[in-house]
């Protein structure tokens, strides 16, 4: 156990980084979206809550104790999904509860990328954990809007819970890129801004993480 912890806290950022793209990109490989839904979805999100152990290691008690709460409930929550079915209600509360879990581990990402004057590869994996993370938080707090209305956009697939999210990690990833395929577009006002504001989030985290990795190269100079 020892041995596996401190694995964890060495390769912390390293392992977000993998559990983050398995579970953002795992769909490319994935027809089935009954069995993604009820089977691939939980365990990703167990595998994703264990990677993040490292980096609440030596953290203070409380923080230890919001992400063990959050980690229990990002596990359970898409576990009931094959019960509820189209219960509008628990997807809210569940696309709330990811949209807090993503925010707290990119606060602790973001505070690390600000505190060490070096370059190394735990800022470069970090950076990159900070990128994939604002989109799973975009994906959430867009799937939180569809699920209050859903036609706030046109050309996402609403047959299913898993066919939404996929189609919102497409439109999450080609909004934070600037891409823009036109495929999908916001239709309600609300969803309009917020997609303008993802955007900005995302360009703004890209000049941001620019300027930093120069000062530190300027530091270590």
């Amino acid at each position: 156990m020892g041995r596996l912890l401190e694995f964890f806290e060495r390769r912390k950022y390293e392992v977000l980084l993998v559990a983050l793209l398995q579970h953002l990109f795992i769909g490319i490989f994935i027809s089935d979206h009954v069995s993604y839904r009820d089977i691939i979805w939980p365990i990703n999100m167990f595998l994703l809550g264990l990677a993040c152990t490292g980096i609440f290691l030596g953290k203070n008690r409380w923080k230890a104790w919001i992400k063990n709460l959050l980690f229990i409930l990002v596990v359970l929550l898409p576990v009931g999904i094959s019960f509820v079915k189209d219960v509008r209600l628990y997807f809210e509360v569940l696309n709330i509860i990811y949209v807090i879990f993503f925010s707290f581990i990119f606060y602790e990402v973001v505070k690390f990328l600000v505190k060490p004057s070096y370059i190394d590869t735990d800022v470069i994996s970090a950076a990159a954990c900070g990128y994939f993370l604002l989109i799973e938080i975009s994906v959430f707090l867009l799937q939180l809007m569809i699920y209050n209305d859903p036609h706030a956009f046109h050309g996402v697939d609403m047959r299913d819970s898993a066919s939404i999210y996929m189609d919102l990690v497409y439109f999450s990833s080609v909004s934070m890129t600037s891409i823009g395929f036109g495929d999908i577009v916001p239709a309600a006002h609300a969803t309009k801004l917020v997609t303008s504001v993802l955007g900005i989030l995302g360009h703004f985290y890209t000049v941001v993480l620019v300027g930093i990795i120069i000062s530190k190269f300027t530091s270590r100079k």
